[in-house]
């Protein structure tokens, strides 16, 4: 099963974010063969950290629930808030594989959240420029709840137009970059 979970900064948490960061590889290096997608999101001047995101297969929700809130940082609480969802990997891919490599370039996260009939499950055609693509999922594993994707665009308005906007109820834009140790 995969999961997208996204831990969101506290306001004031930054100096213990840096100073579990040894503590938050050593973790994440543990899950090194599961994860599909991971990295920080970023404010506007592209360098402070805003959240962590990763996107990762795991046996269970159980075994996602531990992952997510046995996490240091999120332990320490350097985290307000955790989004953790069951996702499907509609790219089959690993960010890794991604052609346009971790090279540096606008790269974003984007959120969308529904409700009702699903919406964008298929990936769009002729994009080349997404690194991840797949439905956010309820509990069930069917229960569409919104799409979550990551991307190298040229800006928000442009990460955010491969949904179809209508089906939304809100659709948010995060500046991430490719984690893992450098």
């Amino acid at each position: 099963m995969e999961f997208l979970c996204y831990h969101r900064d506290r306001p004031g948490s930054l100096a213990l974010r840096y100073e579990l960061g040894e503590a938050h590889w050593a973790y994440m290096d543990g899950f090194e063969a599961e994860l599909i997608a991971r990295g920080p999101t970023l404010a506007a001047d592209g360098e402070t950290p805003t959240g962590s995101l990763h996107i990762v297969e795991l046996p269970d929700p159980a075994a996602a629930r531990a992952f997510a809130f046995d996490e240091p940082t999120y332990q320490a609480g350097v985290y307000r808030d955790v989004l953790l969802r069951r996702w499907r990997n509609a790219l089959g891919r690993t960010m890794w594989d991604f052609p346009g490599g971790a090279a540096e370039g606008d790269r974003y996260l984007v959120l969308g959240f529904g409700a009702g009939a699903a919406a964008d499950l298929e990936v769009p055609a002729g994009r080349d420029d997404l690194i991840a693509y797949g439905p956010l999922l309820a509990d069930d594993g069917v229960t569409w709840l919104g799409t979550a994707l990551l991307i190298a665009a040229p800006g928000p308005d442009e990460a955010c137009a491969v949904l179809t906007r209508e089906r939304y109820d809100s659709i948010e834009v995060h500046c991430w970059t490719f984690g893992g140790r450098r």
